[in-house]
């Protein structure tokens, strides 16, 4: 009697749980059998709850049910953790590329001065000098070197031409000029004792120069070509047959000199004081130099003299 109680009341357990779910169930009756009838009808006719056992199948199979010790795994918890923020690649800057102290990536601006022009010590700031139309001593026209412009555009910074102290700069009204660029620069190397010639970044060539002697030492600063000057026959002992005439002066000639105080970069008679600090301040060259510098160094190409 106690077996037959214990079968029933798994059948009843079971029905109860299919009622929802539309299960057929496999009765076992007191006689050990098994019938297969709707859920619904089973639970109706089962009496009080069963005990755990009863199979329990889908219609048409029969699967054993799961054993009460299987642990359950426990549902997840949700985080509150907020995601990993996204970071985004470092932006990589081009460090612009130098040549005698001077941006070389871009053309270097000049423009044509065609009225004299007054430089200020800043945009409509006091007045420093005068950028005048044509170049002080051979009177040729003047294309001058622009190192900067204003945001604007409406100005550029200069240095003062012939001036003294050498080297200062200000800033001139370039908007009422015509501009040119040019990827051509000189530079200078006062302790290698050469001049090099660059196109952009590019190195083309370097000739070696005399410099400045010891009490009349050349001038650093950044500077441009002014002149132009096919050396007559009975000058080129001193100067060459030819001199490039630039925006700047020797402050300190030597003794007695006679010569004037405009530098340039010229040829000389004197070949053997090439590569020495042999000069009153000019650069000199030879004169397989100067074949090749004339056709590079115009009107307001720059020149960047340092130590």
């Amino acid at each position: 009697m106690q077996h037959n109680d214990f079968q029933l009341t798994r059948v009843v357990v079971l029905a109860l749980l299919a009622v929802g779910l539309g299960i057929a169930i496999l009765q076992v009756d007191s006689a050990q059998r098994t019938t297969l009838v709707p859920a619904a009808q089973a639970a109706a006719s089962a009496g009080p709850a069963a005990a755990p056992g009863t199979i329990v199948a889908d219609v048409g199979a029969v699967a054993p049910a799961p054993d009460a010790a299987t642990p359950v795994a426990p549902a997840p918890v949700p985080t509150t953790e907020a995601p990993p923020a996204l970071t985004e690649d470092p932006v990589v800057t081009a460090v612009p590329r130098r040549r005698g102290g001077v941006t070389c990536d871009e053309p270097h601006r000049t423009v044509q001065v065609n009225h004299d022009a007054v430089i200020h010590a800043s945009p409509n700031g006091r007045a420093l000098g005068t950028l005048p139309a044509r170049s002080r001593y051979l009177g040729q026209s003047m294309t001058a070197w622009v190192q900067a412009v204003s945001p604007d555009g409406r100005w550029g910074r200069v240095t003062l031409p012939w001036s003294k102290p050498v080297g200062r700069a200000g800033w001139v009204r370039i908007d009422e000029f015509a501009g040119r660029t040019t990827s051509t620069m000189l530079v200078a190397d006062l302790s290698e004792r050469r001049v090099h010639a660059y196109r952009g970044c590019r190195e083309l060539f370097s000739v070696r120069s005399a410099i400045g002697r010891p009490g009349s030492p050349s001038p650093k600063g950044r500077f441009w070509v002014t002149d132009r000057v096919p050396v007559p026959g009975a000058q080129q002992g001193s100067f060459g047959s030819f001199a490039f005439g630039l925006s700047t002066v020797q402050p300190n000639l030597p003794a007695g000199w006679t010569g004037g105080d405009q530098m340039a970069i010229h040829g000389t008679g004197a070949p053997g004081s090439i590569g020495q600090a042999a000069s009153a301040g000019c650069l000199r060259v030879s004169e397989e130099a100067l074949a090749r510098l004339k056709p590079l160094l115009r009107a307001g190409t720059p020149v960047v003299i340092r130590a």
